[in-house]
């Protein structure tokens, strides 16, 4: 289990999260939605410890998580995909593989290979090379190596195709009952998203303006003046 537990944080004077809660059972999937500077990227940053939270805690399997310790963090089942295609360029794509997995298992990638037929394709491509669409897979990829039980993702549709943005979410949810990963996303394309996740959190100004389950959120007819 993942638990946000009354967590507030902010950079210096200025307060990014102010009381956000969230219980997520074992491959739970939420969604984090709200505009920019609501506070998204800054809750995800405190759930994998890369920010302290100036109050409140995150437990992952009933331990908090320990801010400055991300490594740590990661060993212990939590993944990070930042915004941007975070690949390494110059290697081929088996390469970028295999390094993610080096403290972990590094036969796992034949799983991996096997989940995104796109890189088995590409193995030995140079991953710079990629389109972007390639790219976000293989970053996708890497987290996988650490064979997560949670994947925290920060915009993984930014700049992509609406073709390429259904290819990615669809890779997510084959993740998620693949594996059994939890999934938590931070993402500007709602109406996408909200066909992967089975909760919602709306941010704005840091505070959660609605928090509830994904299906309802969707059959909202007023869905935008939540924004």
């Amino acid at each position: 289990m993942l638990e946000i537990d009354s967590v507030s944080a902010g950079y210096g004077s200025l307060t990014a999260l102010e009381n956000i809660s969230a219980r997520l059972p074992d491959g739970g999937r939420l969604g984090i939605f709200g505009h920019n500077g609501a506070g998204k990227t800054t809750l995800l940053r405190c759930i994998i410890g890369a920010h302290a939270p100036s109050a409140g805690t995150v437990r992952f399997n009933g331990e908090p998580v320990i801010p400055g310790q991300v490594p740590a963090t990661v060993r212990r089942g939590i993944a990070f995909v930042p915004q941007g295609h975070n690949v390494f360029p110059n290697l081929s794509v088996e390469e970028n593989l295999t390094i993610s997995g080096l403290l972990f298992d590094p036969s796992f990638v034949k799983e991996v290979l096997r989940l995104f037929p796109v890189l088995d394709e590409r193995r030995s491509q140079r991953a710079g090379s990629m389109s972007g669409g390639e790219q976000q897979m293989l970053a996708l990829g890497m987290a996988m190596m650490t064979q997560p039980k949670w994947l925290l993702l920060d915009e993984p549709s930014t700049g992509l195709a609406p073709v390429i943005v259904r290819n990615v979410m669809g890779q997510l949810t084959a993740v998620s009952k693949t594996f059994g990963t939890g999934l938590v996303i931070v993402e500007q394309n709602v109406p996408a998203t909200l066909k992967v996740v089975e909760h919602c959190l709306i941010l704005k100004s840091g505070r959660a303006v609605y928090d509830g389950d994904a299906a309802t959120l969707a059959a909202k007819p007023d869905l935008w003046e939540w924004f």
